[in-house]
């Protein structure tokens, strides 16, 4: 009898310390397990020590924009390999010879584990390397590079599984800043920005890399990675191109409700946000809408849209929404508070960005955690802030990474980072760096 009841309690004591520690969490891809930006894991620092961080390893990489996923124990990063002038220009094109590259380093010391390369030419601005965080699922890691090569690989050993060209496949032309949009896994399907007439959006089997279905049409993909919301009782996915916010029935590809929304430049980038019923998308310069969805059918209607002193023109920073409030990056570094009823901005500060000056593009990544906030600032700094409707307060700042990349004439890190097991995984165009967050 004893033996019994050891056996059932053992387990559910087992679960309460775990519970009490707090598990530590994977981030198998871009903006962390449910990709909305949130940080769920407990006995995090509340302050960096004196000295800093303690940095558990460094690795060299090579450069790029695409952010580490963690999973398993496990880093993935893609980078790629050239002898050529990386630096790049906001207005031109530029021609590069290199290698794009799948690395998977542990997590526990930053030992190579496996890499998977392949010859790649490059004709895009800014040729740094990859923007897409490689998606980590079920034993697969999907990467896709900035000239539309998509990639399956096994997790265990970095093997092919298969592979997809999008200029060959779909007749695509490579976007001017090169593919970004963060695959996305929904069930059996693995969802792509593909480009091509009918092929802003392609579904693939994520098993097999057979074509299940393409959708919409549009003067430029953008860079805008798919999302998937759940509204009106139906999951709903977001395509946010060049002209038009879509969303589509994700097993099927068939368009739900559109609503336009063209952006400068043909630079949809920041995925939209969600919370409850409430829906914000936008980009540089004005180009924003909140829509409220419809609780009852796959429909949307406007609330507000930007204009000057109202909502948010972000660049490369997803914004998060947050009760009554939205807290986002705008076009030239301001970190703004955001009132959702209305657009209204209630304050704006340059500090976790570039620290006074306003610059083009200027950025710091937003990633919540609790009642505070996290800051990966382009200058390489790691921000612990509250953010309140009243005022930004920071609350403790270190240096973890060199900005190694230029832009508009100044030194950027402009790559999300992850957070995941206690620690934040960081990279620039040098190295990959894990620092543990864990409290003592």
């Amino acid at each position: 009898m004893l033996l019994g009841i050891l056996r059932t309690t053992a387990p559910m004591f087992l679960a309460c310390l775990l519970a009490q520690a707090g598990l530590a969490d994977d981030w198998p891809q871009w903006l962390g397990p449910q990709r909305d930006g949130v940080w769920r894991e407990t006995g995090i620092i509340e302050r960096f020590p004196a000295d800093g961080p303690r940095v558990k390893w460094r690795v060299p990489i090579a450069g790029g924009y695409a952010g580490p996923a963690v999973a398993a124990g496990r880093v993935y990063v893609m980078d790629f390999e050239t002898a050529g002038d990386r630096t790049g220009s906001p207005n031109d094109r530029q021609t590069l010879q290199g290698r794009e590259r799948i690395l998977c380093f542990s997590s526990a010391d930053g030992k190579l584990l496996w890499k998977h390369e392949y010859d790649c030419s490059y004709n895009i601005s800014y040729p740094a390397g990859p923007r897409a965080t490689p998606t980590v699922e079920g034993g697969r890691v999907y990467a896709l590079g900035a000239e539309g090569n998509l990639t399956c690989l096994d997790a265990g050993d970095g093997s092919v599984v298969w592979s997809r060209n999008f200029q060959l496949d779909f007749g695509a032309e490579t976007p001017f800043w090169g593919h970004c949009g963060h695959p996305l896994v929904v069930g059996d399907l693995l969802i792509c920005m593909v480009g091509g007439e009918g092929s802003v959006a392609v579904a693939f089997d994520k098993q097999t890399g057979k074509e299940v279905w393409r959708a919409l049409s549009a003067p430029e993909p953008g860079y805008c990675p798919p999302t998937l919301i759940e509204a009106g009782g139906q999951p709903q996915l977001l395509i946010w191109h060049s002209t038009s916010l879509n969303s589509l029935d994700p097993r099927t590809g068939k368009v739900y409700w559109s609503e336009p929304l063209e952006c400068n430049y043909k630079m949809s980038i920041v995925a939209p946000r969600q919370q409850g019923d409430l829906l914000f998308a936008g980009g540089i310069v004005n180009q924003s809408v909140l829509l409220r969805l419809d609780r009852n059918r796959p429909a949307a209607e406007v609330v507000w849209r930007g204009a000057k002193d109202k909502g948010l023109g972000p660049v490369h920073s997803s914004p998060i929404m947050d009760g009554e409030w939205m807290y986002g990056v705008d076009r030239q570094g301001e970190l703004r508070c955001v009132r959702l009823s209305d657009g209204e901005h209630q304050w704006s500060t340059f500090a976790p960005t570039t620290g006074g000056d306003r610059a083009n593009s200027a950025t710091a990544f937003l990633v919540k955690n609790g009642s505070r906030y996290f800051l990966f600032s382009e200058t390489g700094d790691l921000v612990i802030a509250r953010l309140t409707p009243q005022a930004y307060e920071e609350i403790s700042r270190a240096p973890i990474l060199e900005p190694t990349s230029l832009a508009f004439g100044r030194p950027v890190v402009w790559s999300h980072p992850a957070f995941a097991e206690r620690c934040v995984f960081a990279r620039n165009d040098k190295e990959l760096v894990c620092v543990s967050l864990a409290a003592e």
